[in-house]
């Protein structure tokens, strides 16, 4: 047993479970911690990817009583209905975007200064829309409607850029949108479901080709890392914004973004794309 592909295991999954729903980009932060730990070829990739099911399954753990309800009610409840038909059309935009330029994108952007400058670049527009007036009209996740899930989704398809974060763009862009800050992190939460999901289950059956018997057991500790992670940190977020804004998030995202650049022109860290 490599207890050292173990522990990079561990803290790759302690990165995701951390990163997934916060308005970092837990795709930044994975390309960034893969490549310190030199495990960002191919192989490393797939895992980066398949542990963010772990993740996933602590929101559903967290709102089990809530998705138990709209599987119940899909036959004869509205409100159930339109649950699943808002998550539908907001996965739209990222799964046709993603198809069209992922293979672009990943070759492009899959670099530690790309994710940096995006990081440096999202924080902003965080801070900017943290400024502006909030005007909600749309309180619950319920009071969406289909236009608003289009919205999000379009929003959401944002993070096909490495270091804009998925949950930030979908968060941010709610909010601009009239949505307030519980309803906007909570279709987050839900939207991520189906969105990561489907990018697991995409990659493994294109990248099967990786999958070994011997690496079950730093599939198993990644999964298990990121789902305690991502419980905690969904609980925590959900009490955190009952009394905060997102402004943090933006200056940890661009200071965190100048020391990656920072390391890289200096030479103190070999980044793969300095």
């Amino acid at each position: 047993m490599d207890w050292t592909l173990l522990l990079h295991a561990f803290i790759l999954g302690i990165v995701e479970g951390l990163t997934e729903f916060l308005p970092i980009s837990s795709t930044g932060h994975l390309i960034l911690a893969a490549d310190l730990l030199d495990f960002n070829d191919e192989r490393g990739k797939l895992f980066q990817i398949a542990i963010q099911t772990g993740a996933i399954l602590a929101v559903c753990w967290e709102y089990r009583e809530r998705l138990g309800r709209v599987v119940r009610g899909l036959s004869h409840d509205r409100d159930a209905q339109r649950f699943v038909a808002n998550l539908a059309i907001a996965f739209i935009p990222l799964a046709v975007l993603g198809l069209a330029f992922g293979k672009v994108i990943k070759a492009q952007l899959f670099q530690p200064i790309p994710v940096a400058t995006a990081f440096i670049v999202g924080g902003l527009v965080i801070l900017w829309a943290e400024r502006r007036e909030h005007t909600i009209r749309v309180l619950t996740v319920d009071d969406m409607s289909w236009r608003d899930a289009l919205l999000l989704g379009i929003a959401q398809a944002f993070a096909l850029i490495p270091g804009t974060s998925r949950s930030g763009a979908t968060i941010i862009g709610g909010l601009l949108f009239g949505l307030s800050r519980k309803a906007a992190t909570e279709f987050s939460f839900f939207l991520a479901v189906p969105t990561l999901f489907a990018a697991a289950a995409y990659q493994m059956v294109k990248e099967r080709h990786l999958l070994n018997a011997d690496d079950i057991g730093m599939w198993a500790v990644g999964f298990a890392a990121s789902f305690v992670s991502a419980f905690l940190c969904v609980r925590w977020l959900l009490r955190y914004i009952s009394t905060h804004d997102f402004s943090i998030f933006a200056w940890y995202r661009i200071v965190f973004g100048f020391v990656v650049i920072g390391t890289a022109y200096t030479g103190v860290v070999n980044w793969t794309a300095p």
